[in-house]
């Protein structure tokens, strides 16, 4: 009896107890076990500023640089720049022998209101030719831009040779927009003129052509006909402007008597009045 009380102590307790669990899973909310790793910290993570600094596009502008196109004057091998040379000029006749030689610097030069300039004859530029006679010799000089002429006359009466013909054709633009066309031809001159036998020579010479035009002739020696054996010149024969000048020594003598003349005139008669100054007692 006291066992079976007992159990149905024990029955009723564990009823109770079942009672009671069966209440408290009713009464709370079932409570969901997550994994550890589940409720670690969150991590934070803070994006880092995309900080975009824009290169500065800067845009150099490539110079310009327009290099102006020379422009080209049109000018022959010989220039007004160029230095003046001594040419040598010979020419033979049929038996080959020589019957005229110069030495010389030549230069055409225009003096207009127009246009003005020099054109230099260049020796290495030049060839010689024309022809050889008893009493005449034409000596031409040709270059690429024209020739100049001269005609030696020779006068066996007067003892003389000179040029009696001078010429020359030249085309070179002086100025922009000009015809570079020029030529002249002076005739019944006598230029250069020597005994025969001698020769020419004279340091700068300056001869007028006409329109504007002139032929400068300078460090000049030459001789037609009659030249030595040698071919060398003869005795020179200067021009006026190489000839020395006495006319200030003239002047300075001519002074210097008239003073002395002066003073002479001047005592004497001081002398003649001391002289009438003084009697006799």
């Amino acid at each position: 009896m006291k066992t079976a009380v007992v159990f149905a102590f024990i029955g009723l307790c564990v009823l109770s107890a079942l009672s009671l669990a069966e209440d408290l899973k009713k009464s709370k909310p079932s409570a969901t076990v997550s994994p550890a790793g589940e409720f670690s910290a969150p991590t934070t993570t803070t994006p880092k500023p995309t900080t975009t600094t824009p290169k500065p596009t800067t845009t150099i502008p490539k110079p310009t640089t327009t290099t102006p196109k020379p422009t080209t004057t049109p000018s022959p091998t010989p220039t007004a720049a160029a230095n003046v040379s001594v040419g040598n000029y010979t020419l033979l006749d049929d038996k080959k022998v020589m019957c005229v030689m110069a030495q010389m610097a030549l230069q055409i030069r225009l003096a207009t209101p127009k246009a003005n300039g020099t054109f230099i004859v260049q020796p290495n530029m030049v060839k010689t030719k024309g022809t050889c006679q008893d009493t005449k010799v034409n000596l031409t000089l040709a270059f690429k831009e024209g020739f100049i002429t001269f005609t030696f006359n020779k006068s066996v009466a007067n003892n003389t040779v000179y040029v009696d013909t001078l010429s020359f054709s030249l085309s070179y633009p002086f100025s922009k927009g000009g015809n570079g066309e020029y030529s002249a031809n002076n005739k019944s001159m006598q230029l250069f003129p020597t005994k025969i036998g001698h020769s020419y020579s004279c340091k700068n010479q300056s001869l007028y052509m006409g329109n504007g035009l002139y032929l400068e002739v300078t460090q000049d020696r030459m001789q037609a006909f009659n030249l030595t054996k040698s071919n060398e010149f003869g005795l020179p024969d200067p021009c006026p402007a190489d000839l020395p000048n006495y006319s200030v020594a003239i002047g300075v003598g001519v002074t210097l008597l008239v003073l002395i003349v002066v003073v002479v005139v001047v005592y004497l008669l001081s002398r003649r009045k001391r002289a009438d100054g003084y009697q006799s007692l």
